[in-house]
């Protein structure tokens, strides 16, 4: 096993089938007894045929769960300090004891299993590693190429659209924010291609000065592609020459005595100056850098991270490591850039208040990512030194605002605990609401919240399918929800062992839809889940909210009570949520076509029948002989829509 042959894609840990475990992998397993010398046992039988190449190594506990991910220059050497328990901080001794196999990954270089070891945790997020929560990938903006007319829009997710991406930004409301200055500045299209290929006038954006409307020809293609120029221009640094050509034809405009035309470039320009000003953080002299500082305060650490490109911010957020006790802050930064840079390049700048841990090492494994040089720098003097001790500030406020949160937060967990009489403050809470419009697109919504705020992560949706469950019926929709989500948790976490059993159970609802949760897990056995129902008072009065107890007791809190305040942001969190799943149903459910539920109909398919027949309605209603004479549709076909729409 030591010898194993390299798997084709081990000089690309990017490859899409990197993680075919049969090729990669093998695995040694050891006994499942709770304790240190069966942990230790597993790993002394895995350094038996282990090699002393670079690689990734995973600890699994008894239920083959990943406890652990770690890469080394030579495994066999790494793992032999895992045996010599007394000199590993408790963290990692906690973590030996509960290891009971290891599963090892051979790579061609240490840079290579630095990479690998990040996709690994990100992909398993286990208890042991430096976790980045805040993993969402970050927003851009999108101007499309493949267009007459490109859009600029916001954008998230894969860049698989041809056209230029600028960005990352810090958050979905900077990008919208800058969006909306953007479109004042330069009136480039944001609407969708089929809305502006059916406008037969202009919409509202035109009458309010933030668009050109070439839908409706009110410019001409050069005249916008003058336009689209000028935003490529100002979104790649180049603000200086776009202002200076925009007061250019503000004084044209005036001297020509088109004093309509000047006020439009007038308004321009102020677009243009509110997003200069917007730059809470001068960049001078720094074209595309990330810059990076961190805090730290009773186990507690904050990275606060700004983003330059071309010259300019375009934002800053902060993140909070989790599982960091007992580790090298050196670690940790290493750690979270190789989270952060997993589904983005690097900048060819990287801006640390400290030298993170294997520096050369991690600039290697990232450089495989991008084009170009790639530069780490701990700056002492000057306008980056500058620049990291703003980002130092922000991180220290940002952690002193977290600790003050959490504390807080953990005084109304503890007078929730008494309140509700649990056996201690509660870990994990859930909440649970339902959301339809008259019994349509129908579904349930549970959110998750803990010590640390929500967990957004373990938020889940429940469209409700059941066909006993009467539409509109709230009662039997608790009822399907609550049996949904206790039934998968008996089946997969029978012994309550992974954390994800709540400790209090929040029911938007009076008396009926409590009874109906109390009903549901009763049918599956289940009597030791505290429940409350939490009903807003008269008139739905937020502040006036009665809480019904499974005893059948009821209460009110004063209306000033700071427990209230928290009971009431993880109901409205709730029911925010359940809103929002039900109207994004709704709104697929809007531009879906009975056609797409006919198998062996695609897309090219439904349009030529929705082109013969008119509508889907037309279609389900046609005869057989009237579906055969529909082009592109063979009787077999005909006579698997004509049996479909019938039964």
């Amino acid at each position: 096993m030591a010898g194993r042959p390299a798997h084709p894609n081990d000089s690309n840990p990017r490859a899409p089938d990197r993680f075919l475990e049969e090729a990669a992998t093998y695995s040694v397993r050891g006994a499942d007894a709770p304790d240190f010398d069966t942990g230790i046992a597993a790993i002394r039988n895995t350094l038996k045929t282990l090699p002393t190449r670079p690689g990734v190594y995973r600890m699994l506990d008894a239920r083959g769960d990943v406890l652990y991910v770690g890469k080394a220059r030579a495994l066999k050497n790494r793992v032999t300090n895992y045996t010599q328990v007394d000199k590993l901080p408790r963290r990692l001794q906690r973590m030996v004891s509960l290891t009971r196999s290891m599963m090892i990954v051979t790579t061609n270089s240490e840079a290579e299993a630095l990479l690998l070891e990040a996709q690994l945790i990100k992909r398993y997020r286990p208890a042991y590693n430096v976790l980045l929560r805040d993993d969402k990938s970050f927003p851009y903006i999108l101007l499309r190429e493949d267009h007459d007319f490109p859009r600029m829009s916001k954008y998230r997710g894969a860049q698989k659209y041809k056209g230029q991406y600028f960005g990352p930004f810090a958050s979905a409301g900077s990008v919208t924010s800058t969006l909306n200055s953007l479109q004042k500045l330069f009136l480039l299209r944001s609407c969708s291609d089929s809305f502006f290929a059916n406008r037969s006038r202009p919409c509202l954006l035109y009458q309010i000065k933030r668009c050109s409307a070439p839908c409706v020809d009110r410019i001409s293609k050069q005249d916008y592609a003058a336009l689209v120029a000028d935003a490529r221009a100002f979104l790649t640094g180049k603000s200086t020459e776009v202002q200076a050509k925009l007061g250019a034809k503000m004084e044209a405009a005036a001297e020509a005595l088109d004093f309509e035309s000047a006020a439009a470039y007038r308004d321009r320009l102020k677009a243009l100056t509110f997003i200069q000003g917007s730059q809470a953080v001068n960049a001078q002299g720094i074209a595309d850098a990330d810059v990076f500082a961190m805090a730290s305060q009773g186990g507690t650490v904050c990275i606060q991270a700004f983003f330059i490109r071309a010259g300019q911010n375009w934002g800053h957020r902060s993140f909070f490591p989790a599982h960091v006790q007992d580790m090298d802050e050196a670690e940790i930064l290493t750690s979270f850039l190789m989270q952060f840079y997993q589904d983005m390049p690097a900048p060819k700048l990287i801006l640390t208040d400290r030298q993170p841990f294997e520096c050369d090492l991690m600039l290697e494994a990232l450089s495989a990512n991008r084009t170009g040089k790639l530069e780490l720098l701990v700056p002492q003097r000057g306008e980056r030194k500058r620049l990291i001790d703003q980002a130092q500030r922000n991180a220290t406020e940002a952690l002193q605002r977290r600790v003050a949160e959490s504390a807080s937060t953990a005084k109304h967990l503890t007078e929730m605990a008494e309140l509700f009489g649990l056996d201690g403050p509660p870990d994990r809470i859930e909440v649970y609401d339902n959301s339809h419009i008259q019994g349509t697109n129908a579904l349930g919504a549970m959110v998750v919240a803990g010590p640390e705020g929500f967990r957004k992560a373990a938020y889940r949706k429940f469209n409700i399918k059941r066909a006993e469950t009467v539409p509109g019926d709230d009662y039997a929709m608790m009822r399907e929800v609550f049996e949904r989500r206790f039934a998968r948790a008996q089946s997969e976490d029978p012994d309550r062992s992974s954390g994800d059993w709540p400790d209090l159970v929040l029911v938007d609802g009076g008396k009926g839809q409590l009874g109906a949760a109390m009903e549901a897990l009763a049918t599956l056995g289940i009597d030791d889940v505290p429940l409350v129902g939490v009903a807003k008072g008269p008139e739905r009065n937020a502040g006036r909210e009665t809480f019904f107890l499974p005893d059948g007791r009821e209460f009110t809190l004063p209306v000033n009570s700071p427990v209230l305040f928290y009971l009431q942001r993880l109901r409205d969190e709730a029911h925010r949520f359940a809103i929002g799943a039900h109207r994004g149903k709704r709104k697929k459910a809007m531009t879906t076509s009975p056609l797409d539920e006919v198998p062996g109909i695609g897309p090219a398919r439904k349009r030529a029948l929705l082109m013969h027949f008119g509508t889907a309605r037309a279609v389900r209603s046609a005869s057989l002989e009237d579906l055969q004479k529909a082009p592109g549709v063979s009787k077999a076909m005909a006579q698997s829509i004509y049996d479909f729409f019938r039964g």
